[in-house]
């Protein structure tokens, strides 16, 4: 690639052609203040803040280096007196419009315009004046609170051009700008998936996730209730984070010791409800490829039912294919409904005296508790969900010295999992852990990858493909001889709606999908530690983290779980009559603008 020559700060510097100035700076070490830019996400100008003077060839005004491209020659001031009081005056502008409770908000001491300011040094609020108050929207999953926001868009950028679900925009102008849902509908009313990507890119407290902390705590210290809590795969790599260590550090032995200081009752694991999934899942495909082997009629390809945010998706975009879906309710929702009937049995108590805590890398799993239909007794199957940071919280708040705690394990007999169940976390894990079952099932032979693991459907490009050739196979599977089956993955809603369309044009060449909502999987979901550096590396290191995990693991197909099998024993076997009634579900179909339904998840308004 070409490069350009360029002086900043009297510095001679090289930059790839077509950089930003701003990339051409950190290119050589050059630091600029910015508020609103993300690589590869958000690149708009919006903020301001890093502007710079370009002294040659003479600019007529500051520019915003983010949106400038750099060329030879140019010579660039980034820290004059000029530029620095022109960058803390757009900040005292944007503070003079922002909600000042700082310390009561959720984002205090880990505000990206709070650190700005300390780096510019602001130390006061000169421009006091009229501010534009607005209702704060509080639905089941998230919380916005248009009087923090700064207006920088990124959340418009990453619901816009990442997950293409389109549900925030700017409205109006000037003093009068609002990043809102269109028509300034509580997003409860729109076709918002609640993945959180949103919550995770906002510089500051204008979107968190609705807490479901007060209710957690009440529910510990009523003696009237047996309460259970479960932590999803991704969890173990991300709550380290919480505490300051790296990206990528696997903390399952830790996560399980906080949570049994809390005053949990019972600590299981998700990672059992996954390994229960993949039973359930991989019977229902099965049951859907031997129709279509023996000339019969099932829908296909047959779509994984996990992620919540994914399941909002089709509902809303594509729900006249809702029975390309798996039936099967997602794994802590599988989890709650086995502990408040089977679990419940054995320890003598009733669905309504036990209380079901998840740990989720998810704000959209607060919204699929809500669901209608993940209730069984009359009961909810998941009365809590708490994500990541949400428990990172709780645990400061409770006084444990996390990064002090022995490692533990979790309890049985719902703490036991293969390493199947761990890759749940990760894009393409879903599949990976069907096809270790699904394939041996076929043939009685262990999936022929190195590692077990489906190399071309690793790693965290848009769209995976693989085909797999069933050669050899029992014989009560002899019409599957020499069937190739094809396999896609994808995870972000940009991929979702590049398969569902080949689906809706009948060009959909594939027999089993996986979708996970958040780009990465659930390692980088919504309710995730924010990252500390480029999302790319973060992601790329809890993916590792999370295979790792795997591959430590002595038992490592879903099959081989002697826990599951013996609650199958007693339960009946996957698909059966219980099965479809305590860990299936149906869907809602809902339409772009909820023309189909009257269903919403609005809170308050």
């Amino acid at each position: 690639m070409a490069e350009i020559k360029l002086t900043i700060n009297g510095k001679e510097c090289t930059a790839p052609a077509g950089s930003t100035i701003l990339q051409a700076a950190e290119r050589n070490g050059i630091h600029i203040p910015k508020l609103c830019y993300l690589e590869g996400i958000h690149q708009y100008g919006a903020c301001r803040i890093c502007v710079v003077e370009q002294i040659n060839p003479p600019a007529k005004n500051l520019q915003a280096s983010c949106m400038v491209e750099a060329r030879n020659g140019m010579v660039i001031e980034t820290n004059n007196a000029k530029v620095q009081e022109a960058r803390k005056t757009m900040y005292e502008l944007l503070l003079s419009n922002h909600d000042k409770k700082c310390l009561t908000c959720a984002r205090n001491q880990d505000c990206e315009f709070q650190a700005l300011g300390r780096e510019l040094g602001v130390e006061e609020s000169p421009y006091e004046g009229e501010r534009d108050l607005r209702p704060i929207d509080v639905s089941e999953s998230l919380t916005r609170d248009p009087n923090k926001c700064i207006l920088c868009r990124r959340c418009v950028s990453v619901c816009n051009k990442i997950q293409t679900t389109s549900i925030l925009t700017a409205e109006n102008r000037g003093f009068q700008t609002v990043i809102t849902p269109a028509f300034g509908l509580p997003i409860g009313n729109t076709a918002c998936t609640y993945c959180g990507q949103c919550v995770v890119v906002c510089p500051v407290g204008a979107l968190k996730e609705t807490s479901h902390k007060d209710r957690v705590l009440r529910a510990i210290n009523d003696p009237n209730k047996h309460v259970v809590v479960q932590p999803a795969p991704a969890v173990r790599v991300g709550i380290g984070e919480c505490f300051g260590l790296p990206a990528g550090t696997c903390e399952t032995g830790k996560l399980a010791a906080a949570l049994h200081r809390m005053g949990f009752d019972d600590v299981f694991d998700t990672n059992w409800g996954a390994d229960l999934t993949i039973l359930e899942e991989g019977t229902e495909f099965l049951e859907r490829f031997r129709a279509v082997l023996s000339g019969g009629v099932a829908t296909l390809p047959m779509m994984t039912s996990c992620s919540p945010g994914w399941i909002q998706f089709i509902e809303h975009n594509y729900p006249e294919h809702l029975e390309n879906l798996s039936t099967c309710k997602s794994p802590h929702q599988m989890f709650g409904a086995v502990v408040k009937s089977y679990y419940a049995k054995k320890l003598g108590k009733k669905p309504e005296d036990m209380y079901v805590v998840s740990i989720m890398p998810c704000t959209a799993k607060k919204t699929e508790c809500a669901r209608p239909e993940m209730q069984n007794d009359g009961v909810p199957n998941v009365d809590a969900v708490l994500t990541t940071r949400e428990l990172g919280d709780m645990i400061k708040a409770m006084g444990i010295n996390f990064l002090g705690l022995p490692e533990e394990k979790f309890d049985d007999p719902l703490g036991f999992s293969t390493g199947a169940a761990d890759i749940f976390g990760v894009t393409g894990g879903v599949m990976e852990a069907a096809l270790r079952t699904v394939y041996e099932i076929i043939t009685g032979r262990e999936l022929p990858f190195p590692n077990l693991h489906v190399s071309p459907i690793v790693g965290l490009e848009e769209i995976r493909e693989a085909t797999i050739k069933l050669e050899n196979v029992k014989p009560e599977w002899r019409a599957a001889e020499g069937f190739e089956v094809k396999i896609a993955v994808t995870s972000g809603f940009a991929g979702a709606r590049k398969l569902m369309e080949q689906i809706k044009e009948g060009t959909s060449p594939y027999h089993f999908i996986e979708v996970m909502g958040c780009p990465g999987g659930c390692i980088t979901g919504g309710g995730q530690p924010r990252p500390q550096e480029d999302i790319n590396i973060v992601r790329q290191k809890r993916m590792e983290a999370i295979y790792g995990e795997d591959e430590r693991k002595v038992v490592r197909k879903s099959h081989e779980n002697k826990s599951l099998m013996d609650f199958y024993k007693e339960w009946g076997e996957p698909g059966c009559h219980a099965s479809h009634e305590y860990l299936h579900t149906h869907y809602v179909k809902r339409g772009k603008y909820n023309e189909l339904t009257e269903e919403t998840f609005v809170v308050n308004k």
